[in-house]
């Protein structure tokens, strides 16, 4: 065979280079000039320009750019460059993240083969390589032009996020339009952001609910941000544009791990350990049914008192976010005073039970701030299935191996006392305040049911009641007794608190847990 000349490979390698530009020009346009100006019409950002937004400044890696769905050569109707999903991998910070983004300009970002395969692909890859997982979602939804595949293409998705869940963190951005099986992808991720001023998610829409239902409802009525943040707890996060929300989804991944194997980075706020907050013991009001900001506590006692809470406007008698002690991110559950007097409710209990979930899958230690009066009396919660909800709460933190340190901050009555991370169902260390009460239920309710003979033969029975329920108080209710039983390791002075509890995770750095050989429990969903 006669050696090829370098002459001649020239012109070839010419028109190679000139064929890749054109496809990679014709990838990187998206839908057309006419539909990205569209797209900014509507207050929206494109998919690359998304993408360049949360990634570190140059360095995405695209997969997949040249990829088409079925058909004959390229530009044949059907065939659309990059099939409507931006593919690849870049860092945040300096750490590597995989990532898709939906591409409403090209045929609305809507899912087929391709697209599905393009997306599956990134997912592998990140939980072969240990890396975190973002998905920017903005799709008009399955392509109904393939039929059954579409659907198909959504069940390798849907698979592949089961599989990756509490293997790498897997993180949704909801940014455009969001309906019927597509949901399921972001409601099975760890964390999901939604852009209030254009994306909402339903499994039917508007029409479909005035034709079963006769009720008249707009998009956001029904499954817009603020919905899903407040009512249906769908949604972590709202931002009010596309920059702020991918602004807070580099926040968020700077406290979590790559991966389930390592720890989250360590990040010097530059806090000392030790410092106190005097202000702290007076926080607590002396009449016990006063309330109270526990946002106070916990930024106070927090590396700078920096706090991202999670679900902040849902079920917000209890508190769920990521801080740092110091210097390493911790999780935190608490009761706040301030709504519903902190009781756990049917919301309160699914959404920390979720939250302590991920925690115990990525390494996070956990602080629980505890001041519950109990939980939610009343037929609306006992149907709604209070007992079932609160369960999960008692599941997951029991079946937590991570350290886990209380601190009870005042009331801890009844069931609620022992799911709150109470040395009864794990937790390593429990500290208590003085202003603590632990008891089986409040001290006016338990010095009626106790003292009730006394009082009904009193003359003055309202003066017995008041002697009777501090009596009640000195015998039962305050921490004492229960650091007598061993069931509270101290009783500590709020000013401390930061510090004890930095001391704390530093006892339970190494900690090992011992558990019995099963495939997994069986949570009460």
């Amino acid at each position: 065979m006669p050696e090829t000349k370098q002459e001649d490979l020239k012109p070839a390698e010419a028109k190679t280079i000139a064929t890749l530009e054109r496809l990679r020009a014709e990838a990187r346009a998206g839908g057309g000039a006419k539909r990205v100006e569209a797209q900014h019409g509507k207050g929206k950002l494109t998919a690359r320009e998304r993408i360049d937004l949360l990634l570190d400044e140059g360095s995405f890696e695209e997969m997949g750019m040249l990829k088409v769905g079925r058909g004959g050569a390229l530009g044949d109707e059907g065939e659309y460059p990059g099939d409507g999903v931006v593919t690849g991998h870049g860092t945040v910070d300096g750490r590597e993240v995989f990532v898709f983004s939906q591409d409403f300009t090209v045929i609305g970002g809507s899912l087929g083969e391709a697209h599905s395969q393009k997306i599956c692909a990134v997912m592998d890859m990140a939980v072969r390589s240990g890396a975190p997982i973002v998905g920017l979602n903005d799709s008009g939804g399955a392509r109904i032009q393939e039929g059954v595949d579409s659907l198909a293409a959504y069940g390798e998705i849907f698979h592949r996020n089961v599989r990756a869940s509490g293997v790498v963190p897997q993180i949704s951005c909801v940014m455009g339009p969001c309906a019927g099986g597509a949901v399921y992808s972001p409601a099975m991720t760890d964390f999901t952001f939604m852009v209030s001023s254009n994306s909402f998610m339903f499994v039917t829409g508007p029409d479909v609910v005035k034709t079963v239902t006769h009720q008249d409802i707009g998009f956001d009525e029904l499954g817009g941000a603020r919905v899903h943040a407040s009512k249906s707890g769908v949604a972590h996060f709202v931002a009010e544009n596309d920059i702020l929300c991918l602004r807070d989804v580099r926040k968020l991944i700077n406290y979590l791990p790559s991966n389930n194997r390592q720890s989250a980075p360590v990040l010097d706020l530059r806090d000392p350990d030790d410092r106190a907050d005097p202000a702290l013991d007076h926080l607590v009001p002396l009449t016990p049914t006063q309330t109270y900001d526990m946002g106070i506590v916990i930024h106070s006692i927090l590396d700078g008192g920096e706090f991202l809470e999670v679900h902040a406007d849902f079920a917000r008698n209890i508190i769920c976010g990521l801080g740092r002690l110091g210097g390493k991110t911790i999780g935190l559950v608490a009761n706040q005073s301030a709504v519903l007097a902190g009781a756990l409710d049917c919301d309160a209990s699914a959404k920390a039970a979720r939250f302590v979930r991920f925690c115990d899958d990525f390494n996070i230690p956990l602080v629980c701030l505890v001041d519950v009066p109990g939980f939610m009396p009343g037929p609306e919660q006992e149907h709604g299935g209070i007992i079932r909800h609160g369960a999960k709460l008692l599941y997951a933190f029991s079946e937590a191996t991570v350290p886990r340190v209380t601190v009870i901050v005042r009331k801890a009555y009844g069931g609620a006392y022992v799911v709150m991370n109470s040395k009864h169902i794990g937790g390593d260390v429990v500290y208590a305040w003085p202003t603590a009460e632990i008891a089986v239920m409040g001290p006016k309710g338990a010095a009626e049911i106790v003292y009730r003979k006394e009082i009904a033969a009193a003359p003055d029975p309202e003066k017995v009641l008041q002697d009777k329920l501090e009596e009640y108080r000195s015998m039962f209710v305050n921490p004492f007794v229960a650091a007598r039983r061993g069931y509270i390791d101290d009783v500590i002075f709020p000013r401390d608190t930061r510090r004890r509890l930095i001391r704390a995770f530093q006892v339970l750095e190494e900690k090992k847990t011992d558990l019995p050989a099963r495939k997994h429990g069986n949570i009460p969903l």
